[in-house]
C-alpha cells in the first residue's frame, strides 16, 4: 500500500475517525504530544490494534511491505492525521537524536522489519541517519540513548518469570547498570524507569509486537513455541501503561482459551497496573482507554 493510498477515508471505512484526541495532538509539540492525546477522550488513553492476517511468513518473521503498511495505518489513526510523513513529523523533528529501544531475548526478539519500518519513517520526517540507535543491551554505555532527545520504544508481549511480563514498560530496565535492582516484589516498580533523567519526557511512541506473543511459560529461563500464537498485530499507543493493561487483556483471553478456564499469571504482572495507582504513569483502566482496532478482526480475544 502507498502513501497516497493511506488516506482519512481508508480509516473512516474501518472506523478509525479521529477525534478531538487527534485535533489536540496536531496542535502539540512533540514533548506535549503524549499529554494532549492522554488527556482528549474524556481523559481517555487511545491505543491502536491493528492485525494482519497473511502478515507473517514464518514465526516472528512478518513480510516487510505488509508490516510497513499495519505501522502507517496505526500511526495515522492514533494521531488523526491523513498523511504518514505528516504523522512521524508530528512525533519527531529533524534534530531530534533518536534511539529506538528494541529486545533481543532470542526467543523472541524484536523483527528486524519492525525496527527498519520505524527508522525508515524516522528519517521520512527528516531525521539524519547517524543520529537513529537501534539497541537493547549496553544503551547506558551507548552515546544515541545516552544524549536521546527521543526514544521509541517497541517490544514483543511474553510471560516472564519475574515480572507476569515482559512488556513495554519492563523495556526500560537496560538504562539502568544492575537490572537485577529492580526484581523484588514481583517487579512492582518498574515504572521508576521512566522517572530517569536519561528517559523522563522522551518516549515518542510505543509499539507492543502482538505477532507471536508467549502466553504461558514456567521457569526462569521458559519458552516453548508450543504457547506462543499467530495473533499478527501490533498494539500501538502514547501511553505505555494503556498498551501493556490492553496486551494483558489479549494473554489472559488467550490462556483461558487454551486452559479452559481462567489462569492467572504467575507472578501477577502487578508492577502495569502499579504504574497507574502508585507511580501515575499512565492507566491501566479499561473503561479509561480508548480501544481502536483495525485490520483482521477473527479472534480478537478484546
Amino acid at each position: 500500500m502507498t502513501k497516497k493510498t493511506l488516506t482519512r477515508r481508508k480509516l473512516i471505512k474501518n472506523g478509525a475517525l479521529a477525534s478531538i484526541g487527534g485535533y489536540l495532538y496536531l496542535n502539540s509539540s512533540p514533548a506535549r504530544a503524549m499529554n494532549a492525546m492522554n488527556a482528549s477522550q474524556s481523559d481517555k488513553s487511545r491505543v491502536v490494534l491493528i492485525r494482519d492476517k497473511d502478515i507473517l511468513n514464518g514465526y516472528n518473521k512478518p513480510d516487510p511491505d505488509r508490516l510497513q503498511s499495519m505501522l502507517d495505518r496505526a500511526l495515522l489513526a492514533l494521531t488523526g492525521k491523513d498523511d504518514i510523513v505528516d504523522a512521524w513529523k508530528g512525533i519527531l523533528k529533524p534534530e531530534d537524536i533518536l534511539g529506538i529501544k528494541t529486545n533481543v531475548w532470542n526467543y523472541l526478539p524484536t523483527p528486524s522489519e519492525l525496527e527498519q519500518a520505524i527508522k525508515k519513517r524516522a528519517m521520512d520526517a527528516g531525521l539524519q541517519e547517524k543520529n537513529i540507535g537501534i539497541k537493547d543491551r549496553g544503551i547506558t554505555n551507548d552515546d544515541i540513548f545516552q544524549n536521546a532527545t527521543a526514544l521509541i520504544n517497541t517490544r514483543p508481549l511474553r510471560t516472564h518469570a519475574w515480572s507476569g511480563v515482559g512488556s513495554l514498560i519492563k523495556n526500560y530496565i537496560m538504562f539502568i547498570p544492575n537490572p537485577s535492582s529492580l526484581h523484588g516484589d514481583s517487579c512492582a516498580d518498574l515504572a521508576t524507569l521512566w522517572k530517569l533523567p536519561v528517559v523522563e519526557g522522551k518516549t515518542r511512541l510505543n509499539i507492543l509486537v502482538m505477532l507471536n506473543p508467549l502466553f504461558h511459560g514456567v521457569g526462569r529461563h521458559h519458552f516453548s513455541k508450543k504457547y506462543t500464537w499467530e495473533y499478527n498485530g501490533l498494539l500501538v499507543g502514547f501511553d505505555p501503561v494503556a498498551v501493556d493493561a490492553t496486551g494483558i487483556s489479549i494473554l489472559q483471553a488467550k490462556r483461558k482459551e487454551y486452559f479452559g478456564e481462567d489462569r492467572p499469571l504467575n507472578p501477577p504482572a502487578k508492577h502495569i497496573f502499579l504504574a497507574d495507582t502508585r507511580h501515575k504513569l499512565g492507566t491501566a483502566d479499561p473503561s479509561k482507554i480508548e480501544l481502536v482496532k483495525l485490520g483482521w478482526q477473527e479472534n480478537c480475544l478484546i
